[in-house]
Order: structure tokens, then C-alpha cells, then sequence
């Protein structure tokens, strides 16, 4: 059987105006009598005009519109697709019109989200050559110094190294910070989930600290129910987040403060919310959604003099979305701040003992 061909409505709706346009001619021819062979030729003529005036208006004009349309996309100007999207689907042409509205639509988007790219390749880049400019700077101008005659005096020399040997680390995290999150980004870095003793992850969180809280004056604690179940997730990478974000709420708190970790079970008993509590300078909630950019500092001065990299947080977000969650952050300018996200929990009623009673933990 053959195929059956589609129905063409553009042709139709041609045929359909010169046919009215000939039967209004024959209807006139009727009532103005001619001689037979000019009845002829006015019902031809007439036939070709309606034919010409049938094509120009439902065929040439909107052909001629998406051409323009099409001409504007190239050169980036999108402001003739408002003018497609009120097309109505009354044909071929019409359909075809869709086309280039939602291909001119889709060109648009990839363009936008190319030059967002662009803007953000720029901005990457401008920060990291400047977070690895200053130390840099920092190392060759107390070489300098010390080259320069620096190194006669003992105090001057040993500060000056110091500074350098200070530098230098910086520059080693920094370099690690960016590797680690290119490789989290590019999927690299494979996370390998089984289920963890949460209660024991943290306790070896809050020891590896403790020297540094009570350096600054920071009693750290932690809070952890006696019977959580195990969670599921990558413990080193959940190790590497509870670190940044209590070493944080360390560097930024103030002497006389506390920071406190707790984990409890969600009331579904499905997942257990492990949270990161300070008391220190807080943050102002216009700059909450930019915490977790790539370098962004609330005080760039505290930060560096801290040894901060900016990149903690990036991170951090990073390696909860490779686990499927998210970082909640609340916090207000001087009332301290709360970092927290969730895990889930391996089974409702396993229970994991601490090793420790978390009473027994230095506050």
C-alpha cells in the first residue's frame, strides 16, 4: 500500500484564497456580462493575482521574518524572537516558525551560560593568581632582605624565615585546596560509601583541634547521643569536612568562646543531622549565599592574617553534594553561627556505642 502523504495545510489555505478569489470573479463576470475569451483572461488574470497575493502574505512574510530573525541570532541579538513566540500553529510555515523560535530560544540560553562560564574562567583565574602572588611576593621580598644584609642580625633572620617557612605553607595548602576541588569537580576524586561510626569520626575531629582551640582560647566540645547508628558515606572526605568546618569556627571566634559539634537522629529516624556550633563573630546574612564561592572572604584581612586559603567551604559543599546533601548555614553578626548537614542512616535501629562518653570530653 502506498504511504499516505501528510496533509498540507499551507497549500490548502493557498488553494482556499484563490478559489474565492476566482468564485468572487465569477460571481461578478455574472453580473457584468463579457464577451467569453475576456471572461477567460479576467478569471486568469485574477486567479494569478490571488495566487501571488495568497503566497506573499501567508508565505513570503513569515518567511522573511524568520530569515531576519535568523540573521539577528548570528550577530547575538535575540529581540525578534518575541515576535516569533506569538506565531500561531496554523500551518507548515507556521510550525517551521516554531522551529527557529525555539532554536534562536536554545542559542540564546547556551550563549548566556558560555558567557557566564567565561566570566566565572576570568574571575577563577584572577583569584588564584592573586592568592599565589601575595605569598609569593611575601617569600621573595624576605629572601631579599635577607640577602641584603638581613642576615647579620640573629632575631631578624629567624623572624624572617619564619615568615618565609609561614608562606611557604600557604602556598602548599593553597596548591592542595585547588587540586582537591578540581579533582571533586571533574569527578576525579571517586568517594567510596560505607557505612561509618559517625560518634568515633568526631571524637577524632575534636582531638586533632584541641591544641589548636586552646591555643586561641576556644573551649571545643562536642555533644553526640549515646545511641546514633552508623551513617553512610566517605570517611575521609566527611573527616576532611568536619575539619574545615571547626578549624573555621576556631579561626573565627573570638578568645573565651566555644565551639561545639553535635550529631543527632533526625526525628524519621532516617538520617542523622550533624551540625558545627559557634558563639563567635557571625556573619552578616547578605554575604550567606556567597560563603561557599571559590575565595570569598568576609574579612580578607582576618583570613589571610589566619592563613586561610578561601577554599574550605568550596570544598566542603562540594564533597556533601557528591554525598547528595547540602550545607545549611544560620547566622547573624555577633551571635556566632551554625554549620550543618545531614547523612543518612545506615539502619534505623543499629546502634553504635561511643568510645568515649561525651561527657568525659575537655570543655
Amino acid at each position: 500500500m502506498a504511504a499516505v502523504r501528510p496533509f498540507n495545510r499551507l497549500a490548502l489555505r493557498i488553494a482556499m484564497a484563490v478559489a474565492g478569489a476566482v468564485a468572487g470573479l465569477a460571481l461578478l463576470l455574472l453580473i457584468i456580462p463579457l464577451p467569453g475569451w475576456m471572461q477567460a483572461f479576467v478569471l486568469g488574470v485574477g486567479a494569478a493575482a490571488a495566487a501571488y497575493l495568497a503566497a506573499t502574505s501567508m508565505v513570503a512574510r513569515r518567511l522573511e521574518l524568520a530569515r531576519a530573525t535568523l540573521r539577528e541570532a548570528r550577530k547575538r541579538r535575540f529581540e525578534g524572537l518575541a515576535h516569533l513566540k506569538r506565531t500561531d500553529q496554523r500551518d507548515e510555515l507556521d510550525a517551521l516558525i516554531q522551529q527557529a523560535y525555539r532554536a534562536g530560544r536554545a542559542l540564546q540560553q547556551e550563549i548566556e551560560r558560555l558567557e557566564q562560564l567565561e566570566n566565572y574562567r576570568r574571575e577563577y583565574l584572577g583569584d588564584v593568581s592573586h592568592e599565589l602572588r601575595t605569598p609569593i611576593f611575601a617569600v621573595s621580598g624576605f629572601a631579599e632582605s635577607l640577602l641584603d644584609g638581613a642576615l647579620d642580625d640573629e632575631g631578624v633572620r629567624r623572624r624572617f624565615v619564619e615568615k618565609i617557612l609561614s608562606n611557604a605553607h600557604r602556598l602548599d595548602a593553597l596548591t592542595r585546596d585547588l587540586a582537591e576541588i578540581a579533582r571533586i569537580e571533574t569527578g576525579e576524586l571517586q568517594m567510596t560509601m560505607e557505612p561509618i561510626n559517625l560518634c568515633e569520626l568526631i571524637q577524632e575531629t575534636v582531638e586533632s583541634l584541641e591544641m589548636r582551640a586552646q591555643d586561641r582560647d576556644v573551649v571545643l566540645r562536642a555533644q553526640l547521643s549515646a545511641t546514633l547508628p552508623a551513617v553512610l558515606g566517605d570517611r575521609d572526605r566527611l573527616r576532611q569536612v568536619l575539619a574545615n568546618l571547626v578549624e573555621n569556627a576556631i579561626k573565627y571566634n573570638e578568645p573565651g568562646g566555644h565551639v561545639e559539634v553535635t550529631a543527632r537522629l533526625q526525628p524519621d529516624e532516617r538520617s542523622v543531622r550533624v551540625a558545627v556550633v559557634d558563639n563567635g563573630l557571625g556573619i552578616p546574612p547578605e554575604v550567606l549565599p556567597r560563603l561557599t564561592e571559590r575565595f570569598f572572604r568576609v574579612d580578607k584581612s582576618r583570613s589571610r592574617e589566619q592563613g586561610g586559603t578561601g577554599l574550605g567551604l568550596a570544598i566542603v559543599k562540594h564533597i556533601l553534594e557528591a554525598h547528595g546533601q547540602r550545607l545549611a548555614i544560620e547566622s547573624r553578626s555577633g551571635y556566632g553561627s551554625t554549620f550543618a548537614f545531614t547523612l543518612p542512616a545506615v539502619e534505623r535501629t543499629q546502634q553504635t556505642p561511643l568510645l568515649q562518653d561525651p561527657k568525659n570530653i575537655p570543655e
